[in-house]
């Protein structure tokens, strides 16, 4: 995945002059997970940036620069330091269209990796996606797939508004096909993972996963679940969503980030109003619990949620 996020920034910076890179090590250290390795050398210092250690100054910069006609792509090493930049991602690249009167945007994208697995701890290691979808005016994808990570980059990198792109570092080692020319992916078009009729489970990022292997588990038992696999969060394609509702009748929400006013929770929301007349057994979220990510191995293990916890609540809905 982390090479398929490489390709679609070359492509990118091959095909458009204005699209520029910015973040902490990001040059000749080609990014803390590799993901920028290689485009110093290829694209020069004056379109690969390093910044200092400034979160607030990078993101200030970014959305500065795409007001001035450039397509920046900004990284933040780890969502968490994310709280540094709040104020020019949410006060002012969101706004920018609307106080403009629709006559100009921020045409930037703000890479962050979210997720645990690693033992990064409780800094380092946070998914505070939901933060980002409750502002009007910003976009959020996070893609689940090496081919997705290439197709949903470039359509952020084209998007005339900004994105903030999820990646999660969990799957940064995963392996996928990529397209030589891939068709694009819209952002706000989810995908169907895997087909299935007895059970919706709609997840995103590293829970599209455990999501998919949950329902080979329940396959087993003869229970043919189907997985949705969001891709985009803000905005969601809840037409898919409901559709798949339609025809099992039952939905589960699992998500790597604390279940707690989470993205499952709007969903749960929308599908019990809009899908309520669908429903024969109660929705239900998988996510974290309301505490931050332990460190140690054992402990993070047991936070995050797998596909265990998705079968039994698949199990528990059809009950």
């Amino acid at each position: 995945m982390v090479q398929a996020v490489n390709r679609a920034l070359t492509e990118a910076m091959a095909e458009d002059p204005a699209v520029i890179l910015l973040g902490e090590d990001i040059g000749a250290a080609g990014g803390p997970f590799g993901a920028t390795r290689g485009l110093l050398d290829r694209f020069g210092p004056e379109r690969v940036r390093d910044t200092p250690i400034s979160e607030a100054g990078l993101v200030g910069a970014a959305v500065g620069a795409a007001l001035s006609g450039l397509k920046p792509v900004a990284e933040i090493m780890f969502m968490d330091f994310i709280t540094l930049a709040m104020d020019a991602l949410v006060n002012q690249a969101a706004k920018a269209r609307f106080m403009f009167g629709g006559q100009r945007g921020v045409p930037m994208v703000l890479r962050t990796p979210h997720g645990g697995g690693l033992s990064a701890g409780p800094q380092h290691s946070q998914c505070l996606e939901a933060w980002l979808c409750h502002i009007p005016g910003l976009k959020v994808v996070c893609p689940a797939t090496p081919a997705d990570a290439q197709a949903l980059l470039r359509s952020a990198i084209a998007d005339p508004d900004p994105v903030v792109f999820v990646e999660n570092k969990a799957l940064y080692a995963m392996k996928g096909e990529v397209e030589d020319a891939p068709e694009a992916v819209p952002i706000g078009r989810a995908r169907i993972a895997r087909a299935g009729r007895d059970a919706t489970i709609v997840a995103y990022g590293a829970a599209v996963h455990w999501a998919n292997d949950a329902a080979t588990t329940l396959a087993a038992d003869g229970i043919e679940a189907e997985v949705i696999d969001l891709r985009s969060l803000q905005p969601w394609d809840e037409s898919t969503v409901l559709e798949s509702l339609a025809r099992t009748h039952h939905l589960v929400i699992a998500q790597e980030a604390v279940e707690a006013f989470g993205v499952g929770a709007e969903i749960a929301a929308r599908m019990a109003d809009i899908g309520f007349d669908e429903l024969d057994g109660p929705i239900l979220r998988v996510g974290a619990p309301f505490t931050p990510v332990p460190f140690a191995k054992e402990l993070e293990r047991a936070y995050r949620p797998d596909a265990a916890r998705i079968a039994a609540a698949v199990r528990r809905t059809l009950d």
